[in-house]
Protein backbone atom coordinates (compact mmCIF):
# COMPACT_ATOMS: atom_id res chain seq x y z
CA UNK A 1 0.00 0.00 0.00
CA UNK A 2 1.68 3.38 -0.79
CA UNK A 3 2.21 5.64 2.08
CA UNK A 4 0.13 8.90 1.60
CA UNK A 5 1.99 12.10 1.17
CA UNK A 6 2.70 15.02 3.75
CA UNK A 7 1.85 18.06 2.92
CA UNK A 8 3.88 20.72 3.99
CA UNK A 9 1.51 24.00 5.49
CA UNK A 10 3.07 26.44 2.40
CA UNK A 11 1.65 23.43 0.27
CA UNK A 12 -1.57 23.12 1.32
CA UNK A 13 -1.83 27.27 1.48
CA UNK A 14 -1.11 27.43 -1.76
CA UNK A 15 -3.71 24.78 -2.91
CA UNK A 16 -6.82 26.56 -1.06
CA UNK A 17 -5.65 29.61 -2.75
CA UNK A 18 -6.14 28.49 -6.11
CA UNK A 19 -9.56 27.13 -4.81
CA UNK A 20 -10.40 30.50 -3.64
CA UNK A 21 -9.20 32.03 -7.15
CA UNK A 22 -11.76 30.27 -8.41
CA UNK A 23 -10.44 27.54 -10.31
CA UNK A 24 -12.28 24.43 -10.41
CA UNK A 25 -12.11 22.05 -7.20
CA UNK A 26 -12.48 18.69 -9.52
CA UNK A 27 -9.11 20.17 -11.44
CA UNK A 28 -7.46 21.45 -8.14
CA UNK A 29 -7.66 17.44 -6.78
CA UNK A 30 -7.35 15.54 -9.67
CA UNK A 31 -3.54 17.49 -10.30
CA UNK A 32 -2.55 17.36 -6.58
CA UNK A 33 -4.43 13.41 -6.28
CA UNK A 34 -6.26 15.04 -3.08
CA UNK A 35 -10.00 13.85 -2.13
CA UNK A 36 -13.03 16.87 -2.68
CA UNK A 37 -13.55 16.68 0.99
CA UNK A 38 -9.70 17.05 1.72
CA UNK A 39 -9.34 20.26 0.12
CA UNK A 40 -12.88 21.69 1.92
CA UNK A 41 -10.98 20.74 5.01
CA UNK A 42 -7.75 22.47 4.43
CA UNK A 43 -10.13 25.18 3.65
CA UNK A 44 -12.02 25.24 7.00
CA UNK A 45 -8.69 25.36 8.78
CA UNK A 46 -7.77 27.88 6.01
CA UNK A 47 -10.02 30.31 7.01
CA UNK A 48 -10.78 29.48 10.98
CA UNK A 49 -6.63 30.36 11.10
CA UNK A 50 -6.24 33.42 9.10
CA UNK A 51 -5.87 35.22 11.86
CA UNK A 52 -2.92 34.15 13.02
CA UNK A 53 -1.02 35.86 10.04
CA UNK A 54 -1.84 39.25 11.34
CA UNK A 55 -0.57 38.01 15.41
CA UNK A 56 2.87 36.87 14.05
CA UNK A 57 3.39 40.35 13.12
CA UNK A 58 2.64 41.33 16.25
CA UNK A 59 4.98 38.74 17.88
CA UNK A 60 7.90 40.05 15.84
CA UNK A 61 7.84 43.14 17.43
CA UNK A 62 7.57 41.97 20.66
CA UNK A 63 10.55 40.27 19.99
CA UNK A 64 12.61 43.01 18.69
CA UNK A 65 11.34 45.18 21.93
CA UNK A 66 12.76 42.21 24.02
CA UNK A 67 15.79 41.95 22.76
CA UNK A 68 16.36 45.43 22.48
CA UNK A 69 15.62 45.54 26.22
CA UNK A 70 18.41 42.86 26.41
CA UNK A 71 20.65 44.58 24.67
CA UNK A 72 20.23 47.71 27.08
CA UNK A 73 20.56 45.18 30.36
CA UNK A 74 23.93 43.75 28.92
CA UNK A 75 25.34 47.01 28.55
CA UNK A 76 24.22 47.76 31.71
CA UNK A 77 25.49 44.48 33.33
CA UNK A 78 29.00 44.96 31.47
CA UNK A 79 29.74 48.67 32.63
CA UNK A 80 28.83 47.53 36.23
CA UNK A 81 30.86 45.03 36.14
CA UNK A 82 33.85 47.13 34.98
CA UNK A 83 33.03 49.48 37.58
CA UNK A 84 33.69 46.92 40.10
CA UNK A 85 36.78 45.34 38.71
CA UNK A 86 37.97 49.07 38.83
CA UNK A 87 37.53 49.36 42.90
CA UNK A 88 39.36 45.82 43.30
CA UNK A 89 42.44 47.07 41.50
Amino acid sequence: MPSRKKWKPQEKAKIVLQALQGRPISEICLEHSISNSMLYKWKDQFFANMHLAYEAKQSNKEIQKVQNQNKKLKAIVADLTLELKKTDW
